[in-house]
């Protein structure tokens, strides 16, 4: 693979970007890690082993080509993941007078006066289906350094709306 110049300057940006990490997704970036190098990564040199071993124009050889696409993308996920654990900023809630990353925060949404809990995390971990919001998200954002009681105004793709902060652990 050529790698041109903005690619390479891309690749020192992103390496240098903090990575918010609770301590259970560094744990288990480091295990994935350690399964793709230990495990994963031996599979797939033995399979090209015995593709190349078949014998014939390795041009004409499916299975050779591509266990060798499977290495490629094993190769650029334990870099991703590397990259993640070489950059990674363990999050540590600190003291929930005011919202941080690794808070729960419990809001109420004050067009619907409906109540909702969010953990807000790094975007490497967040899981809206699971209630936890990258920092990065328009909540996230809207209700960081603020208190229990605060009404605040998203500002998200949808439009406006406020919520107020109920709770925060």
């Amino acid at each position: 693979m050529v790698i041109s110049n903005f690619d390479e300057r891309w690749i020192l940006m992103i390496k240098k970007a903090p990575v918010y990490l609770t301590e259970e997704g560094y744990n288990k970036a480091k295990k994935e890690l350690d399964e793709l190098i230990n495990i994963k990564r031996p599979e797939i040199i033995n399979n090209i082993k015995e593709t190349r071993a078949l014998g014939g124009d390795l041009r004409e050889n499916a299975d050779y080509h591509a266990a060798r696409d499977e290495q490629a993308k094993l190769e650029e996920q334990i870099k991703k993941l590397e990259n993640i654990i070489d950059n990674a900023v363990i999050i540590k809630a600190g003291n929930p007078s005011e919202v941080g990353l690794g808070h729960s925060v419990t809001i109420k949404y004050l067009n619907e006066q409906e109540l909702e809990e969010y953990k807000i995390v790094g975007s490497q971990e967040a899981d809206p289906i699971n209630n936890r919001i990258s920092n990065e998200s328009p909540i996230a954002k809207a209700i960081m350094g603020y208190k229990a009681g605060d009404v605040v105004t998203v500002d998200s793709p949808n439009g406006k709306y406020n919520i107020e902060i109920i709770e925060i652990v």
